[in-house]
């Protein structure tokens, strides 16, 4: 039986805020999971071009019963600026996924989506300690996926992104507290045990293949990001070769446990 939300004039309120936003399959499961919890508040989305991120944000900070944002692409940069404090791993990436209110009703911010992408691979079989990998797409997931795989104890990291500037950014950030193990990286999977692609490629029928599938062998553990479609062309190839994999929705259920961990630390989202 499909359970009633609760939805009154008590009800506390979460946003979720990207461009595009029609994709995310968050806020039933969000909405659901607090309501379980005996918390009178739903997560409703937010379709925010970049260009009217900021005044979106002052506007609906104006709402007192507003206690939480969850952010999406592209905003996971833009919105670090928007928060007065927040996680050491959060100041690393310059980067949030996640951010409650402060007392003072400023935002406090952190950035789960790598710890919960490794979480999800650790549930999939795959220990990354040791292990060469392959990240393609340094934007707000892909940093955050960088940062986790090295405090997980992978090797070597390469990175690939079209925006070669942000993958240097992104190598030159993180290259101070693990001197020696970034590379640049390129499509190409071979001699790499990991392969993840965190990039929008993927989302559309026409996209090329983020990570060359030739290249692939059964050994390998691959990855997606993306959540819609819940299996891309990249993961399908991969398990044709006997690839053990991680898509989507899995870093999705396991980063939404960290956000919702997040969110109600602390804060007005009452029972």
């Amino acid at each position: 039986m499909t359970q009633t939300l609760q939805l009154d004039g008590a009800t506390r309120v979460l946003a979720i805020v990207g461009d595009p936003i029609a994709q995310v399959k968050s806020p039933a499961g969000v909405s659901a999971a607090l309501q379980q919890q005996g918390r009178n508040a739903i997560l409703v989305p937010s379709h925010v071009s970049p260009a009217n991120l900021d005044a979106y944000v002052k506007g609906i900070s104006l709402a007192g019963n507003l206690d939480g944002i969850i952010v999406t692409v592209p905003h996971k940069f833009a919105m670090f600026a928007q928060c007065s404090s927040s996680s050491e791993r959060a100041r690393r990436l310059g980067a949030v996924n996640v951010m409650r209110r402060n007392a003072d009703g400023s935002w406090h911010g952190d950035m789960c989506d790598g710890a919960g992408y490794v979480s999800a691979m650790r549930a999939a079989g795959c220990q990354p300690e040791g292990k060469r990998a392959l990240l393609v797409g340094a934007g707000g997931a892909g940093s955050a996926i960088a940062l986790a795989l090295l405090e997980n104890g992978v090797s070597e990291l390469a990175i690939h992104d079209a925006d070669s500037s942000r993958r240097d950014q992104l190598i030159a950030r993180l290259s101070t507290s693990f001197p020696g193990q970034l590379r640049i990286g390129s499509h190409d999977p071979s001699g790499f045990a990991i392969a993840i692609n965190a990039s929008p490629t993927g989302m559309q029928a026409s996209d090329p293949l983020p990570i060359d599938a030739s290249k692939l062998h059964g050994e390998m553990f691959v990855g997606d990001v993306i959540t819609a479609p819940a299996v891309t062309p990249l993961i399908e190839q991969a398990r044709a070769l006997g690839c053990h994999t991680v898509v989507g929705g899995d870093m999705f259920a396991a980063v939404r446990e960290l956000m919702l961990d997040f969110l109600l630390a602390q804060g007005p989202l009452t029972a």
